[in-house]
Formats: structure tokens, sequence, C-alpha cells
């Protein structure tokens, strides 16, 4: 079981006196800065030249200044870039600039399990990781509340790691919901198993199926969108809110019914022996074939993402799509 904290247990005192830069400024950074700044934490935010969101965070009240710079100037820095761009930003723009007793701080565990990020021995290496994306992290503070947060410590120079990663997801406002505390390899191996085998890969995938299903049996496309798409959202909230317990009561006796029956036809003993697959080829005690894959891919140009992508976006549920939603006019509110 996860050992849980909250703001009683976390001294946002210990990072009173430290500068924070946040080197990024996409959805986590511009919320997870906007909300240590508001905390009374020094944020200062560190982009490259020429980078689209300077204009944005300097709107937003932050000292905006190039990577190297806020890299030198920081006792905290924090790596809020995609995962495959961390490596060089790292290794151009921050470790020139470490020094003893620094920090730096991950929300995703990627490039320190898989060793693309090696950091010297005299410095903190922590993460805070608020499970939600930044559009609500910022607006639960904003409300008074708190995203949920995971914490783990990779390596603790000072002996102040722990209580470094639990004042800074305070002032994320993790406290506020619940602080777990979990490690580098659990965090990265679930994530990227969560987004591949479910949440991502696992539902567009069975979305697609299902509507190919439908109009390989003659229903018409725009139904079978409505059936396998659409209402996805209905029956996601109520699983977000209570559980699959609260779905399966919403849901009428005859939807019930089928998902007892129906679903173990569908998601069978040997779609778990797949997913027990793509954990393997995650993992990095079997290799990290994933990683290996996606930084391959991406380093060489990402002919093999692209191509991928544009498929996806080809398939009818695609197009179908676009104009049934262009009827519903609450959507773009």
């Amino acid at each position: 079981m996860a050992k849980l904290y909250y703001d009683q247990d976390c001294d946002l005192s210990v990072l009173k006196s430290s500068t924070v830069a946040v080197i990024g400024y996409g959805s986590q950074g511009r919320a997870q800065a906007q909300n240590m700044m508001d905390s009374g934490l020094k944020v200062i935010i560190g982009l490259k030249a020429g980078s689209q969101s300077t204009a944005e965070a300097k709107a937003d009240g932050f000292e905006v200044v190039d990577v190297a710079t806020a890299a030198d100037r920081a006792d905290i820095i924090q790596i809020l870039t995609p995962d495959q761009s961390q490596r060089e930003i790292y290794e151009e723009h921050i470790k020139p600039k470490l020094k003893a007793g620094k920090a730096i701080v991950f929300s995703h565990g990627f490039n320190i399990h898989f060793d693309e990020i090696v950091p010297p021995k005299d410095v903190d290496v922590y993460m805070v990781a608020p499970k939600g994306p930044g559009h609500l992290v910022r607006r639960v503070y904003t409300e008074g509340g708190g995203v949920p947060c995971l914490i783990a410590i990779h390596q603790d120079a000072t002996g102040n790691a722990h209580k470094r990663a639990l004042a800074h997801a305070m002032g994320v406002g993790g406290g506020r919901a619940g602080i777990l505390e979990t490690s580098f390899k659990e965090e990265t191996e679930t994530d990227l198993f969560g987004e591949q085998a479910v949440l991502c890969g696992g539902i567009s995938h069975l979305i697609q199926a299902g509507f190919e299903t439908l109009i390989e049996a003659g229903y018409d496309p725009e139904i079978a969108y409505f059936e396998c798409l659409h209402e996805t959202k209905l029956i996601i909230d109520l699983i977000y809110e209570g559980g699959l317990e609260k779905m399966r009561y919403y849901v009428s006796d005859t939807a019930e019914y089928g998902d007892y029956v129906s679903g173990p036809r569908v998601i069978d003993g040997h779609v778990k022996q797949k997913m027990k697959e793509v954990l393997a080829d995650i993992q990095k005690a079997n290799g990290a074939k994933f990683a290996k894959g996606f930084l391959a891919d991406l380093r060489s140009g990402g002919k093999e993402f692209e191509t991928m992508r544009k498929k996806e976006e080809s398939h009818p549920i695609e197009k179908g799509g676009k104009k049934l939603r262009s009827m519903m006019r609450w959507l773009s509110k």
C-alpha cells in the first residue's frame, strides 16, 4: 500500500529560500509553475530562445530566461519538456550548470528510469507528478483544492530530498488531496502500460474495432459512431466519479447484464496475455524495447510515428466524427 501524505505532513519552508526553475511552459509547466508561485515559492521559467511560450509566461508574471541561465540560478530544476527532448536539453544546458546540493525534478520518470539522463551523485533527484492534466491541476488549485500527486526519490545527495519532494508537491497543491510515494521504476512502467494497453491504445482500438464491426454488419456509420465513441464520455465520467460500481449502478439493467456476459468474451485471456507482452516490452528488466524503439524513431526523424499518426487520422470514424461533432455546438464552449 502506497504511503499517503497531506499538507500537515509537509513543510513548505524547506523551499522558501530556494529558487525553482521550471524548464518548459506547456500544460504541466504552466500549471505547476503558477501553483508554486501562488503558494509563495520563487519560480523562474527557463525556455529556449524564440520559444512561443515566452510571451505567455511573462504575461503570467514570471521572469523568463534561457535554460542555461535558469539552471545556473536555480536550486531546484524541474524539467517539464516532452520525454524525447529532455536528454538533449539536460546535456547541453543543465548539466554544465549543476552544483552539489542542487535538485533535478521530473514529473515522469522516463529519462531517469531508462538511463537517458544520469545526474551526478552530488545532486538530489526526485519526482513530483500530479495525476491530472495541466488545466485541471491549475483549476482545482484555484478553487481551493488539489490534484493527487506522486512523489519518488531517485537520489538523495543532501539528505533532504524527501522533504524537498513533499514541499514541492505541497506547492503544486498535491497535499490538499493526497501525496502518494512511489518509485521512478513503478511510476514509469505503470504509466506507460496504462497509456498503451488501456487509456490510449486500448480504448482507441476497442472503439475502432466496435465501429468497424457495426459498419461491416450494415449499420449506419453515424449510429455506430454514437454507440461506440460518443457515449464513452458518459461511461468514463461515471467510472471516474465512483469506479466500476457506480457506472454499473447508473446504467440500465440491460447494459449491466450485457457487461457481465459479453465483456469477458471480448476482453478474454488472450487479451490479458497480449497485455503482459506489452508490459514486458516496457519493462527495463526485459530490455526496454518500447523506450528504445520510441527514441530511435524520434531521433531519426519520426517517420514511423508520422506514418502511424496519418494512418489513424484517415480512419472512417474520424471523418464521420468531425461532421457529427460540428452539430454539437456545446462542444466548442
